[in-house]
């Protein structure tokens, strides 16, 4: 697997060895052993969730407070414009944004560390996207921040508005979310 740091150098884009001929492609998806030997991270994914959307969805900016998530993302059916957020005090990147595109037939993932929030948007007719965490969803803990906010100023490649969820339409103000020290 390739690891590459992305402009938020927590966060990592990862590119799975594919195997591929005429007949498909073959590739470990998470191998716990590699995971850790090429990013250095040794974590302990206990959720696993699949989520399918259609095209101009956008769902986020999520993250947990209390228990915060680890994230370990990839689509495996269409595509995805993948967004992470830093929302740690402490950090020189904090409130900077980084988005990729992730696809099936790029297979690349994206691993968003703690701290971050976290979002996407759907690029292809439908997209189903995978993601293993490092901690049990807990509603109380979760947090959303404004996918459009103004001061994080996230470019989202949009056609038209976004299909939200009304929770999503809820979003705070970076100004007054919840961060992490």
């Amino acid at each position: 697997m390739n690891v590459t740091p992305t402009a938020l150098p927590d966060v990592l884009l990862i590119e799975p060895k594919v195997f591929g001929d005429t007949r498909g492609f073959f590739y470990e998806s998470y191998n716990r052993k590699a995971f850790q030997i090429a990013t250095g991270l040794d974590v302990d994914f206990v959720q696993d969730n699949h989520s399918r959307s259609a095209q101009g969805v956008l769902r986020g900016l999520h993250y947990q407070i209390q228990q915060p998530q680890g994230k370990l993302v990839r689509a495996v059916v269409g595509a995805v414009f993948d967004v992470a957020v830093d929302m740690r005090a402490s950090s020189p990147t904090f409130g900077k944004w980084v988005g990729v595109e992730l696809s099936a037939e790029n297979k690349k993932m994206l691993w968003v560390p703690p701290g971050f929030a976290h979002g996407f948007l759907v690029l292809s007719e439908f997209a189903e996207f995978l993601y293993k965490t490092t901690d049990y969803y807990a509603p109380s803990s979760e947090r959303s921040v404004a996918w459009n906010d103004a001061q994080i100023g996230i470019v989202w490649p949009l056609s038209g508005p976004p299909l939200l969820s009304a929770k999503d339409q809820a979003g705070t103000r970076f100004a007054d979310a919840e961060v992490f020290p």
